[in-house]
């Protein structure tokens, strides 16, 4: 029972849930056998029960709620503590829902008990045997929550619903509603809070409604498990991290809750992936809703007064909680299990938990001049008076051009505030210290006209920390080697480590000069682009036109002998490989004992965006016809790895014999299934073990890189290919429409009475990878309301989508960096960096879907025009 949820996020996961147990995603066929469930299982031993034998609610075990608070969700009720809202009778407790007195606060009466300091819980089997309520509107639930709130308001604490339904026996598309639901609420503060869970649909000819059934979870440390009759439905469990060779954390073995609170003795906001919230005292909760933003926008919606009319019944026979004998502490060695239990095709259910952010890569470029001044880090004559100028070249754009006069003087550029003067600029000071592997500082230089002195040299400064420490080099001392010829362009790059080595405390660099020697430089002009600090991203060539002889072409096990053989004329030399009788693996491999040069590659400073990738040409099929075919990586001998089916890369293709075909895999998807990325030592591709005799194929473009990103334009005159406008459920058909001069053809949405969500939409199995943006990138887009909607209250938001809506992130459009509220016949620009969607839990990898719209259920009326939508650095 969700304590705080908003419009549109509790409806659309209830929308959500309500089209996959209709469709059978949800749900399980498997036949349920009733078991006695007052013998549970050996060693629970019962601590606590209320089996309501008395002539009233025994309140040294229950307190009774009472405000018409709506629980957060809208609901329809007030809580009483009237006899005629909950009251004992025949050995079972009624909660029940009934019609209010006209002038009421609200249209209906309930009750909703607590055990809060009365029966205060960690771990456990909590359980309860109840008759459901039925009728569009009804919401029964017996859930938990955490007595003392210790890792913040909710639901920051964690919630534990126990039980929930909504809406029995109404009818649906296939029969009627019987659906009952068990979830997990954590996370971060609303509007980020997460939630994941599992509904079990009861078979054809059952209802909750119709009979007494057991529901009941047991808790233990790290683990929670959601049984129907003693059946097991669902498991849910605390993440596991993944660790590279290095201990740093790099992914997850298993995507389960998490907590987000402030650590006491530092106050800092920190991620735990650990048992937390999930490791305190819970109490219970009983209670009959009605109405509220779930059971309201989904079925046939709203609230059917006539299942009300009469008063509609929440029937509970007892609540029982056990303790586990074996290890109360920890709530271990009771597990009631069946196989199916922790495998994720079946029980167990993926959270929410963000992906732990891999180890900095220290690769977060600066660009200090590129066609136009950065306002952070100006040109800048340091002594002689001049200013130095934009001047365009042909094929170069714009450049800086510097002038030295008569008095001495250094010139270049320089991030110190006192030399700012664009009010748009700001003291940026760069932090190299990530970079010292592959780092370096390049420009692009031609003198035009040589200092009058022939015995000028040409230098190279850098300073930190206001000329706290600097390095003075020649330019011959560049990587490059050259003096600066007059009239030439000539590129010069300095790498970090160099400059470290030389003196320069490479954390806080502010100045960037290059000139003439000190005195020597009068008459010189010269022009200077393409200034940066940046880094080469590391990059393993496996296989193109010729084998890596550190990583040579390799059968495990086969006794073959891999061989490099000539293809079509765009592959060129290639590798091939080929099975014989004989099961084996096949790929390349830089082990010692496989003829390798013991060269593993270290892959975490490309962990995002970086990417495995080949090309494949099967010439002959294995003779299994369904053999599936396999990446496999290694790493560290071994200690870990990763194996993949092909057709889960990018492309989603599987093998066709004679055709050359891609495979892409980001390499964020195999640290997550379990590849320590720090220390790879194999590379294998191959049909599943035992079932590839009669293969050969060929494989070329074989690489681990970090391929370069230029961002996406969602929007601009037309949508992106393979991308559409998209009305989610409103029926609508958005179009492109005409705008003023400056936005041209823009994307129009309108909403209509159907409640509905709108924006951007990519193809089937399309996703935008945007994990190379992330040091700097946005989500931006500008948007102009023509007409409001009708409802005064409705926000407006911004939801961002990716891996099938496997993690998405909710904003109010006041969230942006802008931090404005939309006005009514005005373009408006906002802007979301990806870093703050990361933060919030997005998985910045496999984007598919962006959309913009008022409150769910609220926006009837609207009709808004976006423009200019890119994910791109800004």
């Amino acid at each position: 029972m969700n304590k705080a949820a908003t419009h549109t996020t509790r409806a659309l996961a209830a929308l959500s849930l309500a089209v996959l147990t209709g469709c059978g995603g949800s749900a399980t066929e498997t036949d349920v056998t009733t078991t006695e469930v007052s013998a549970p299982a050996s060693n629970w031993v019962m601590v606590w029960e209320d089996d309501f034998s008395g002539e009233s609610i025994d309140t040294s075990k229950w307190n009774y709620e009472i405000n018409c608070a709506g629980g957060g969700n809208n609901e329809k009720q007030c809580y009483t503590d009237s006899s005629d809202n909950a009251y004992i009778e025949d050995g079972v407790l009624n909660i029940v829902a009934l019609p209010a007195s006209e002038g009421a606060e609200k249209p209906y009466t309930s009750a909703r008990l607590n055990t809060r300091y009365k029966a205060d819980f960690t771990y456990g089997r909590f359980e309860v045997r109840a008759k459901l309520p039925s009728g569009q509107g009804s919401w029964p639930a017996f859930w938990m929550m955490p007595t003392d709130e210790v890792y913040g308001s909710w639901p920051k604490s964690g919630e534990i619903d126990v039980l929930e339904a909504v809406n029995l026996k109404v009818p649906t598309d296939d029969g009627v509603e019987s659906n009952i639901h068990g979830t997990l609420h954590y996370g971060r503060d609303w509007p980020d809070n997460a939630s994941s869970g599992k509904a079990y649909e009861f078979p054809q000819d059952e209802n909750p409604a119709d009979d007494f059934h057991t529901y009941a979870i047991e808790w233990q440390e790290g683990e929670i498990r959601w049984y129907v009759d003693d059946y097991l439905y669902a498991t849910q469990r605390r993440s596991e991290v993944l660790y590279n060779s290095k201990n740093e954390a790099v992914g997850l073995k298993h995507r389960g809750w998490f907590a987000e609170y402030f650590e006491q003795g530092s106050g800092e906001l920190v991620t735990h992936w650990d048992n937390a919230p999930y490791d305190q005292d819970f109490y219970m909760i009983l209670n009959l809703a009605v109405g509220g933003d779930w059971p309201e926008n989904v079925n046939q919606t709203g609230i059917d007064a006539s299942a009300f009319a009469e008063g509609q019944k929440f029937e509970i026979d007892y609540v029982r909680v056990y303790e586990c004998a074996s290890n109360p502490d920890t709530g271990k060695g009771c597990e009631t299990i069946r196989p199916g239990y922790d495998d994720p095709a079946d029980a167990l259910v993926e959270g929410k938990a963000p992906v732990p952010t891999p180890p900095s890569t220290g690769i977060n470029p600066l660009t200090i001049f590129a066609d136009q001044f950065n306002p952070n880090w100006p040109a800048w004559d340091c002594c002689g008076g001049s200013t130095p100028s934009l001047v365009p070249v042909e094929g170069k754009g714009n450049v800086v051009e510097f002038v030295v006069g008569s008095a001495p003087t250094v010139n270049g550029f320089t991030s110190r505030s006192e030399f700012i003067t664009d009010p748009e600029g700001e003291a940026s000071p760069y932090d190299a210290s990530g970079m010292l592997d592959n780092g370096f500082v390049r420009f692009d230089m031609r003198v035009t006209s040589a200092p009058a002195n022939p015995d000028a040299t040409w230098m190279f400064k850098i300073e930190s920390f206001d000329a706290g420490s600097a390095v003075e080099l020649n330019l011959s001392a560049s990587a490059e080697g050259e003096a600066p010829v007059v009239g030439q362009w000539q590129t010069y790059t300095f790498p970090i480590q160099a400059l470290a080595d030389a003196g320069l405390d490479v954390s806080a660099i502010d100045v960037v000069m290059i000139f003439p020697a000190w005195g020597t430089g009068e008459g010189a002009v010269y022009q200077v682009d393409n200034v940066e600090i940046n880094a080469e991203y590391p990059q393993l060539d496996l296989f193109t036109d010729g084998q890596n002889v550190d990583w040579p072409v390799w059968d495990c096990c086969g006794g073959s002998t891999p061989i490099e053989v000539m293809d079509d004329e765009a592959h060129g030399l290639v590798a091939e490989f080929a099975i014989g009788a004989t099961p084996t693996v096949m790929g390349f491999n830089t082990r010692s004992d496989a003829g390798g040069s013991d060269n593993p590659f270290d892959a975490t400073a490309i962990v995002e965006g970086g990417v495995m990738q080949f090309d494949m040409k099967v010439t002959s099929m294995p003779n299994t016809p369904d053999a599936p075919w396999l990446l496999k990586l290694e790493s560290s001998g071994g200690a870990t790895a990763a194996e993949v089916d092909l057709t889960t890369s990018a492309e989603g293709h599987a093998p066709q014999a004679g055709e050359w075909q891609t495979y892409t895999f980001p390499l964020t998807d195999l640290a997550s299934a379990g590849l320590d990325l720090s220390a790879i030592d194999v590379v294998m591709v191959f049909p599943a073990w035992g079932s590839g005799e009669g293969a050969v194929y060929r494989i070329d473009n074989a690489k681990i890189y970090y391929p370069e990103n230029d961002g996406l334009t969602l929007f601009k005159d037309a949508a992106a290919e393979q991308w559409s406008i998209w009305d989610c459920c409103g029926g609508s058909e958005p179009a492109v429409v005409t705008d003023d001069q400056a936005h041209g053809a823009v994307a129009e949405f309108t909403i209509g009475a159907t409640p509905t969500v709108m924006g951007f939409l990519a193809d089937e199995n399309v996703s935008f990878d945007a994990s190379g943006l992330l040091s700097e990138g946005v989500v931006q887009f500008e948007m102009k309301i023509t007409s409001n909607a009708g409802n005064p209250d409705a926000q407006w938001l911004f939801k961002i989508e990716s891996l099938g809506a496997a993690t998405a992130v909710e904003l109010p459009l006041s969230a942006s960096q802008e931090g404005v509220e939309p006005v009514v016949g005005e373009w408006q620009t906002y802007t979301f960096t990806l870093q703050q969607l990361l933060n919030a839990g997005l998985d910045v990898s496999a984007i598919n879907v962006v959309m913009v719209f008022p409150s769910w259920g609220m926006g009837e009326g609207a009709v808004y025009r976006i423009d200019n939508a890119v994910i791109a650095n800004p």
